[in-house]
């Protein structure tokens, strides 16, 4: 006896609807490796219709004070709150995480981080108008830029959306939001309660694959494309909006290194970083699974992350006892195994290293030694809850191996001298440098990096004013 599948649906121009030619893509829970939805697998016509609203209700959301859109998003924010457990239920269903972490670690941040975007929409900053010539006043105009296409990963399918939408949003632009292919289930309920608040066209959602993602990249519509997701993706996007001159924010991969002195409290920094690392299933750009660790403590620290690991806990959603479930889909799981199968005859295993279990994308908690900095394991990201730890002599190779990545996203730097602390902060070139921490983020404070990591800046104020461009306005004094 066959199940039947849920039918998820775009939401365009305040509406639900299927692809305009019918096709539709099964999307699979990555706990069990079972179906459970069908979503549309949108084309040109999908993304034309989405663009065509989107624009259409540009002018009048643009036009609102900034306070009516405040109270937009301090709207979204509350129903977000009183829908918590649909939120929750369909990112479970979508990503195989734990209930309860996904409870208490997405749904408070995401709700803070909308009401921090909507006080964002009253505090656009500019110079004073002044005479900065005789007889002539000048002012600065920040204004939204358009309509905005966005692309969201399928590791935080609901935080990646916020992360997009509510700045957007509340600096006037209006959106077409696209879900990763494998992760949609939440972003539609996001749509429904969203499309409940603003005027039709201000939010639209279009499902579909990697070549929908392209056609909105490619659209004449759209001032600005955003992205969450690959180097190679994010490199692709550059390409595609460069042909008609689009603003580009990209948000690409990590590879963080974990820099651990030898005056570092072993116990706790072993805690800290195991979770760090493990957490999500390794699934976050900005995960700790690049350890250098100093050669006086590198035998015992390896000692301790190992069994660190071993008493860690995958499993189902359900299970309360786990601090991740399963990577998020086949081809991630197989990724991640080849890293590890293809090991060179000088790294050691020290756990981990295997599948668990017979149903769903489960992997175990692993951690390998005896990594030199040109190994592939060291210079790719794995996006696995794998951590490689690699022994350094002092603090100049401990810079040098830390910044001999293409990634430049996140850090994170473990001692109790401060002016060490400090040299390194300053050396270290990524977008983020941790101190004796490793992964928490505030809505204050911008998330973003260098190199192949790619540009433009989450969160905060600088996240903010990336939704905007700047117009210069000068008036004469004698007319």
């Amino acid at each position: 006896m066959s199940t039947e599948l849920r039918r998820l649906r775009n939401y365009i121009d305040g509406e639900f609807r299927d692809a305009a030619d019918g096709r539709t893509t099964e999307v699979v829970n990555p706990a069990t490796g079972e179906a459970y939805a069908t979503a549309p697998l949108s084309g040109q016509a999908d993304v034309d219709a989405a663009m065509a609203a989107a624009a259409a209700a540009f002018p009048a959301w643009r036009d609102l004070v900034p306070a009516e859109r405040q109270k937009a998003l301090l709207k979204i924010a509350d129903a977000f709150e009183e829908r918590a457990e649909e939120l929750i239920a369909a990112e479970v269903e979508n990503t195989g995480k734990p209930i309860g972490l996904t409870r208490s670690e997405e749904i408070p941040p995401m709700v803070d981080q909308i009401r921090f975007f909507a006080g964002a929409a009253r505090m656009l900053e500019g110079r004073s108008a002044g005479e900065y010539m005789e007889g002539l006043t000048s002012m600065i105009r920040r204004e939204p830029i358009g309509v905005c296409a966005q692309v969201a990963p399928w590791n935080y399918p609901m935080m990646m959306a916020v992360w997009k939408f509510a700045p957007a949003l509340a600096a006037g632009n209006t959106v077409v939001l696209k879900p990763s292919d494998t992760t949609p289930a939440s972003t539609a309920l996001m749509a429904d309660i969203i499309g409940s608040i603003v005027p039709k066209g201000v939010f639209n959602v279009v499902c579909g694959d990697r070549d929908t993602g392209r056609l909105m990249v490619e659209h004449e519509t759209p001032a600005m494309a955003s992205i969450t997701g690959s180097v190679r993706a994010g490199m692709s996007v550059a390409e595609s909006a460069s042909k008609d001159l689009k603003r580009v924010h990209l948000e690409l991969g990590g590879k963080a290194p974990v820099v651990v002195f030898e005056d570092t409290d072993i116990p706790k920094a072993v805690e800290d970083i195991s979770v760090a690392g493990f957490f999500n299933a390794g699934q976050d750009c900005t995960a700790a699974t690049r350890v250098l660790v100093h050669e006086a403590i590198h035998d015992e620290f390896v000692s301790a992350l190992a069994k660190a690991a071993a008493e860690t806990r995958t499993g189902q959603p359900d299970d309360e006892d786990v601090l991740y479930g399963p990577l998020n889909n086949p081809n991630q799981l197989k990724q991640v195994a080849g890293f590890i199968e293809r090991l060179p005859a000088h790294a050691k295993v020290e756990a981990g290293g295997h599948q668990v279990g017979d149903k769903g994308y489960f992997y175990a908690p692993t951690v390998v030694s005896g990594l030199r900095q040109d190994d592939e394991i060291v210079q790719k990201e794995v996006f696995g809850p794998v951590i490689t730890v690699q022994s350094f002599r002092d603090e100049d190779q401990a810079v040098e191996w830390a910044n001999g990545v293409e990634y430049a996203l996140a850090s994170s730097v473990w001692t109790k001298d401060h002016g060490r602390a400090m040299r390194m902060s300053k050396k270290l070139d990524f977008g983020c440098v941790w101190i004796n921490t490793h992964i928490p983020l505030v809505a204050e404070m911008p998330h973003g990096g260098f190199k192949k990591s790619g540009y433009g800046k989450d969160l905060s104020g600088y996240g903010f004013e990336d939704y905007t461009r700047i117009k210069h306005v000068m008036t004469s004094l004698d007319a």
